[in-house]
């Protein structure tokens, strides 16, 4: 087995063993290095970690995203089936790779060795530029060490990376777990010598910009440097490998979405400067466009131009879409505070912003500018703060995650899906004030539907009482619950006194 130690972790549990189980697993079996570094770069909140999607559901994103990149899942079939939902949801079109394993043949460390025999076949150059393999929870947990993986393959890159539940708190970190991982290694060939040429290769010194954005975006943020002499980079993470060269090319990063540790590590090894914020609205626009130019040593006098001709009209856009209305914002994306600035910009007033991800440098400004307006910024928010908050302030429209969106719909509450709502839409400019301002207008218009909505279902029954097929509200069963309730207590008993006895 190449001198493979097999993994000691006693995996009779699962992923089902809890989070402190599978992190002391996985650094018993000789992941401390990695599970330090995902500690460092993706830090926890006061409590355990946002409800999200499995993390893992990111890293699958950046890879289905790319051409020429084959991706292959390490875990459990159960994991594996659900994230294949990523594919077809995105329509990727694309074959998701998947090495079966079973408890002996994880332990006894055969499941590394079928692991490598899969990248051996489908490292072919003429298909791809690169494989990725990712360990989910198990594989981590029982020490699979995807690090011994061959780096190249008959010039085909090999990414083998950990994206366990219990060490990404999000599935939006877990993009910048492959993005960083892939812009290391493009980083690293660069220096080692000469690249393949990217397929959009700007003439100008550039910006890269980090980050998944609106497909447009880019463009409009492209016209705003265009008179200070700069374009914009193939964004990361990137849709094909040679992008990753173009991108570390650049002048200066615009970590418009600023969690991506990783990836901004890479940039710095680099050389390249890192400014945060983003260019919505009005102000943010205009320090936006000073921080870049300062970064990229351009004159002042280009960057009062670029000022003069991005301001006057975004001016007039705010002043011709003004929004009243009371606005809660959180998500996971990672762009919760920059819309939430814009709203504020429009008119809006958003007592609350929460946001999954952490708070990094590359955010403070933005923290700064919403606390002086009279927001609270939440990072790390959990559903029940989201929850609490839109409860609290009873607003207009509330932007959330689904079960926010689902819990603000049954109060009679208009609220939208960050999401599918907001982040499929374009932020930056103009585009952006136009957007936010169709999104709410929309939205609050159809504020009675809700109301109306309400008083429909009004007697109907929640939680284990609804449903259908009855007369009225189901009956509850207290005498159920309490059997039940001394069911579940006996068994934890019976569970704590054998670990005891053990």
């Amino acid at each position: 087995m190449d001198g493979i130690i097999a993994p000691k972790a006693d995996t009779a549990t699962g992923c089902h063993g809890g989070r402190e189980t599978m992190q002391e697993a996985a650094r018993a079996a000789g992941k401390s290095e990695m599970m330090d570094r995902l500690a460092a770069d993706y830090p926890r909140g006061p409590h355990d970690q946002p409800q999200s999607m499995c993390p893992a559901f990111g890293s699958l994103r950046v890879g289905l995203r790319m051409r020429r990149t084959a991706t292959i899942l390490s875990g459990s079939a159960c994991c594996v089936y659900g994230l294949t939902f990523t594919s077809h949801f995105y329509g990727a079109k694309r074959t998701v790779g998947y090495v079966p394993f079973n408890s002996e043949s994880l332990v006894r460390g055969q499941l590394y060795e079928d692991i490598r025999n899969a990248v051996h076949e489908i490292a072919k150059p003429e298909d791809y530029d690169a494989v990725v393999v990712i360990n989910l929870c198990v594989p981590t947990a029982s020490g699979v060490p995807l690090d011994l993986l061959p780096k190249v393959i008959d010039g085909v890159r090999i990414i083998g990376i950990d994206v366990p539940g219990f060490g990404v708190p999000t599935h939006a970190e877990a993009k910048d777990v492959l993005a960083g991982a892939m812009l290391k290694t493009a980083r690293l060939e660069a220096e080692a010598g000469p690249v393949a040429r990217p397929r959009q290769q700007s003439d100008l010194p550039t910006v890269a910009l980090l980050g998944e954005l609106f497909p447009a975006d880019p463009m409009g943020v492209g016209a705003m440097l265009a008179p200070m002499g700069l374009g914009v980079a193939p964004q990361s993470p990137a849709r094909e490998w040679r992008d990753l060269y173009a991108a570390l090319d650049c002048e200066v990063v615009g970590a418009v979405h600023p969690f991506y540790t990783a990836s901004i590590r890479e940039f710095q090894a680099a050389g390249r400067p890192i400014v945060g914020s983003g260019p919505v609205g009005e102000e943010a626009t205009a320090d936006w466009l000073d921080a870049i130019g300062r970064a990229a040593g351009i004159g002042q006098s280009k960057i009062d131009l670029a000022k003069a001709r991005a301001l006057a009209p975004i001016q007039a856009a705010l002043a011709a879409n003004p929004i009243d209305a009371t606005i809660t914002v959180s998500g996971y994306e990672g762009s919760e505070l920059l819309v939430a600035r814009l709203l504020i910009e429009l008119g809006a007033r958003v007592p609350y912003v929460g946001t999954a991800c952490p708070r990094t440098p590359w955010s403070e400004a933005d923290r700064q500018w919403l606390e002086a307006h009279g927001a609270h910024v939440q990072y790390r928010a959990s559903l029940e703060q989201d929850m609490a908050a839109m409860k609290d302030v009873r607003p207009d429209l509330a932007l959330g995650t689904t079960p926010l969106v689902q819990a603000g719909k049954e109060l009679g509450i208009p609220s939208i899906y960050f999401t599918n709502m907001v982040s499929a839409r374009p932020l930056f400019g103009l585009p952006g004030i136009g957007a936010m301002a169709q999104i709410v207008a929309t939205q609050t218009r159809g504020a009675d539907r809700f109301s109306r909505m309400v008083s429909f279902f009004d007697g109907v029954g929640h939680g284990d009482t609804a449903g259908y097929g009855t007369q009225g509200v189901p009956d509850a069963r207290p005498e159920a619950r309490a059997r039940y309730r001394k069911l579940r207590e006996a068994k934890a008993k019976a569970a704590a006194n054998q670990s005891m006895g053990s």
